[in-house]
């Protein structure tokens, strides 16, 4: 363990988006710590998610975070860890699939609240994830619909007065459309990737953000990422 100055935390940090931010704020001399449920070697520190139950996964991570955290804070942590399932109502996998997407979704965005609670300094930043179709019915991903829209609502509660997190806590919820990730162009192949954002972009985002607290958007905001011939803005979701 090496005392740092400025270090963040990437909840999902073995997946596409997550692998970037680790790579990105690393090539910054931040010092990182990726949560999930593999390894990240290019990280300073690695907690591994283990458990059944969002209980166990909670105290485990949290328990192990502060090990590898030790008395300092961190300046961010990002939630970006997530997954994709389809189906409707009738659908042979819609149970299971729903169970899936409330544990990568929604487990993992209620434990990075409770990290955030204990180990984020004053002022900081916390990011979950969202998403742009599911501020809408979503007949076709049923449970990937519920899952985004409990995040979105868990980001509000964290925005609002008494919600545990230190003082000036900004929590901001990024509603991408569609990243551009390896998976996403081997299962869209055929689709239009000038309207699919860059993992760049967000890196971008996020090291601004948590660099400088005047360019946050409001707290609690729920923030699109919208790419149009592959030029990238964030709009905030009017309330």
């Amino acid at each position: 363990y090496q005392r740092r100055v400025r270090g963040v935390a990437v909840y999902g940090g073995k997946g596409a988006l997550g692998s970037t931010l680790v790579h990105h704020f690393k090539s910054k001399n931040w010092w990182v710590c990726s949560i999930d449920l593999g390894e990240n070697s290019e990280a300073d520190v690695n907690v591994i998610v283990k458990g059944d139950t969002l209980q166990q996964q909670a105290d485990q991570v949290k328990g192990d975070f502060a090990k590898v955290c030790g008395e300092e804070k961190v300046d961010a942590l990002f939630c970006v860890a997530g997954g994709w399932a389809g189906g409707n109502a009738s659908n042979d996998d819609f149970v299971k699939n729903t169970d899936l997407m409330m544990k990568q979704s929604i487990w993992t965005s209620v434990i990075s609240a409770n990290v955030a609670a204990f180990h984020l300094k004053e002022g900081g930043l916390l990011t979950l994830t969202g998403a742009v179709p599911c501020l809408k019915g979503t007949s076709f991903m049923m449970g990937y619909g519920l899952a985004k829209a409990a995040v979105h609502q868990l980001t509000k509660s964290l925005a609002a007065d008494n919600n545990g997190l230190p003082d000036n806590t900004s929590v901001q919820c990024i509603l991408p459309v569609t990243l551009d990730t390896p998976m996403n162009r081997k299962f869209m192949a055929d689709a239009d990737f000038t309207k699919w954002t860059p993992l760049s972009y967000v890196a971008d985002m996020f090291t601004r953000w948590t660099e400088d607290a005047t360019s946050r958007h409001p707290n609690g905001s729920l923030v699109k990422i919208i790419t149009e011939n592959s030029e990238t803005k964030e709009e905030i979701v009017p309330e």
